[in-house]
């Protein structure tokens, strides 16, 4: 039987926090979706298709091939855990940065168990050195021209880097 995880954010870029939660869940499941939400009233920096080819390039150079095909890209317009059911994921993986992040995600994960008990929420905490790490300040700083290396993986860094020289 395949164990199947369901790993779900913006993904707005990509950023080295959510490939090291990616990786731990890749040591806990033989199988993991990441699931893009789509919600009409969010103007994100990249489309879904752009994001799509961003996780499986980041995926496919830390991971290899071998683990990079053992992940795929979905998108979701619902609650999280409808998307967990519908693909059939005996988990939903969680990354928390601090304790702010652990009390929102305590809720979420109360309500999800209420909704789906057979669904289990599994939180896997950040490594240290990208835990200060927001996809929403890696788009502020590109936007500003600063440098966002060090928060990324290098295929998210050229996509913003393109996307920014057009004016997005």
């Amino acid at each position: 039987m395949t164990r199947t995880a369901l790993y779900a954010g913006s993904f707005d870029p990509v950023t080295n926090g959510h490939m090291d939660v990616l990786r731990q869940a890749l040591t806990l499941t033989d199988k993991v979706i990441v699931a893009i939400g789509i919600h009409p009233g969010k103007a994100p920096m990249f489309s879904f298709e752009e994001r799509l080819e961003m996780i499986r390039a980041c995926a496919s150079d830390a991971f290899g091939a071998d683990a990079a095909e053992r992940i795929s890209v979905e998108a979701f317009d619902g609650l999280v855990i409808d998307a967990a059911r519908k693909h059939g994921a005996a988990c939903i993986i969680r990354g928390l940065r601090d304790g702010t992040d652990l009390d929102y995600e305590m809720q979420m994960s109360g309500m999800n168990g209420t909704m789906a008990p057979d669904i289990q929420t599994v939180f896997l905490p950040a490594s240290p050195g990208v835990r200060h790490i927001t996809a929403t300040l890696v788009r502020q700083i590109a936007k500003m021209g600063g440098a966002i290396e060090a928060f990324v993986p290098e295929a998210a860094a050229r996509a913003l880097k393109a996307k920014t020289a057009a004016g997005a």
